[in-house]
């Protein structure tokens, strides 16, 4: 069976982003029902107390369960409920306990472990084929979001380096504190990824809902063809109040800007005992909005494809066909770490002479991974005040901060949730890794005992 009417997607298509409300509204009437089965057992107006996994518990019990302390939960609560309705992506101290121990430059860089996927995009001659490649490549970073832990906001002019996948390079920066934008770049023989990303969140008591202002693009090498990506926004639940899981209801659409043609697909929105969880399913289009091969799937699991008519329907003859899984993940690992995200965090993926800007050398990073929670709270605490200190002493002597890896351009790009301001990659970069590798020096420090320093201007006085 067709997963949707490809008339309708199309048209969802053409209005630039209009199916986003409809879901939304949804999903807000959703939580509201929820809400009320809870406010008169636990008193608290506005919480949506779900289990995602579709058991029949009591609201109240369900409530219970979570990784707060009764204690710490009720603490959090009057703390936060000033904060309701409000953008906290950069507003808020937030606790350690909610953090994992990976920063978000490093969940930018998870993206790349199935970036096989473009590989098989920019060999393949098919241009329908193509999208069902990158667009399985896009989907696959959504495995990631079963983990409920945020990752740690990073410092303006962080860094984050990889090497030693796939011939992958990968490099990205903070390049902006307020907002809070990064910066990434990747590259090898078959494709380059560019992204600038801004998150906007809006808290609503026990939720968060979070809008990605970004804008993302693929240039694959073989021909030229430029990918342009518009991802669906995403929804925290249970941040205090029960079961923590997350959502992305919405629309995906990623456009070859080449040729025209184009994948829109439906990420369903968790229902009623969790029907619908993780599904996606839709169409790849012509240039002409006709489907011609229909896709379909979990977000957590598996794409799969198969060619269709005019009307969506497979094709007479054809099969469905896998075009991505979920690789093999660690057992009863605590952060629920796939073994890729174990490697990002590890020097084994680091170039020769680490930057000291690098994530991985942040030390309530470090601390969190062996999980020293107090020192990992003292240490991020240490870093944002440090932040604050440094653009204090910057501000006073009238140096205006510039990223090292990405220049802003002139040009804003428009998204769904606002308007974007879009760094490019400058190139250097590339440089400087290559004047490390002809480098005849053959010692080489630890990296892992280099310590952790962004700032560009901590020692202004000595300038």
């Amino acid at each position: 069976m067709a997963p949707k009417d490809p008339k309708h997607a199309a048209a969802a298509s053409a209005n630039g982003g209009g199916f986003f409300a409809s879901l939304a509204s949804s999903l807000s009437n959703f939580g509201t029902a929820m809400s009320k089965s809870v406010n008169g057992i636990m008193g608290y107006e506005g919480l949506e107390v779900v289990n995602p996994e579709g058991g029949t518990e009591d609201a109240a019990e369900e409530a219970e369960k979570g990784r707060w302390k009764q204690e710490d939960r009720d603490s959090y609560w009057k703390m936060m409920q000033k904060y309701i309705g409000s953008d906290i992506t950069s507003m808020v101290t937030l606790p350690v306990i909610i953090f994992e121990p990976m920063t978000m430059l490093q969940r930018m860089a998870e993206l790349m472990e199935y970036s096989y996927l473009l590989d098989l995009a920019d060999e393949t001659e098919d241009p329908y084929m193509r999208l069902v490649y990158a667009s399985s490549f896009f989907i696959s970073v959504y495995f990631a979001y079963t983990r409920t832990w945020k990752p740690f906001n990073p410092i303006l002019g962080e860094t984050y380096e990889m090497v030693n996948h796939g011939g992958l390079t990968f490099i990205a920066e903070q390049v902006s504190h307020h907002p809070p934008m990064s910066a990434g770049h990747a590259e090898n023989d078959h494709f380059t990824y560019d992204v600038t990303s801004k998150l906007k969140t809006k808290f609503l008591g026990n939720s968060v809902d979070v809008y990605p202002i970004g804008r993302t693009r693929v240039t694959l090498k073989r021909d030229g063809s430029v990918l342009d990506l518009v991802p669906p926004p995403t929804k925290v639940s249970n941040l205090i109040f029960g079961r923590t899981w997350i959502d992305s209801p919405g629309e995906m659409i990623l456009t070859n800007l080449t040729t025209g043609d184009k994948v829109v697909l439906y990420f369903q929105p968790c229902g009623w005992f969790g029907a619908g969880r993780y599904e996606v399913d839709g169409y790849v289009y012509n240039a002409s909005d006709e489907p011609k091969i229909l896709m379909t799937g979990k977000w957590n699991e598996a794409m799969s494809y198969q060619p269709c008519d005019s009307e969506g329907e497979p094709l007479p003859g054809t099969q469905m066909k896998e075009s991505w899984r979920v690789a093999e993940t660690p057992k009863n690992d605590k952060f629920q770490y796939t073994h890729f995200a174990h490697k990002i965090n590890s020097f084994d993926t680091a170039p020769k002479k680490l930057l000291a800007s690098d994530s991985r050398l942040r030390p309530d990073r470090m601390a969190l991974e062996k999980g020293d929670l107090s020192t990992a709270g003292n240490e991020k605490s240490s870093l944002e005040e440090r932040q604050r200190a440094e653009k204090r002493n910057r501000e006073a002597k009238d140096h205006k901060f510039v990223s090292r890896w990405f220049d802003l351009t002139e040009e804003v790009t428009p998204t769904p949730w606002g308007d974007l301001e879009v760094y490019q990659y400058n190139g250097k970069y590339t440089e400087h890794r290559a004047a490390i590798e002809s480098s005849a020096c053959n010692d080489e420090p630890d990296s892992s005992r280099t310590e952790f320093n962004p700032w560009q201007y901590d020692n202004l006085d000595a300038e």
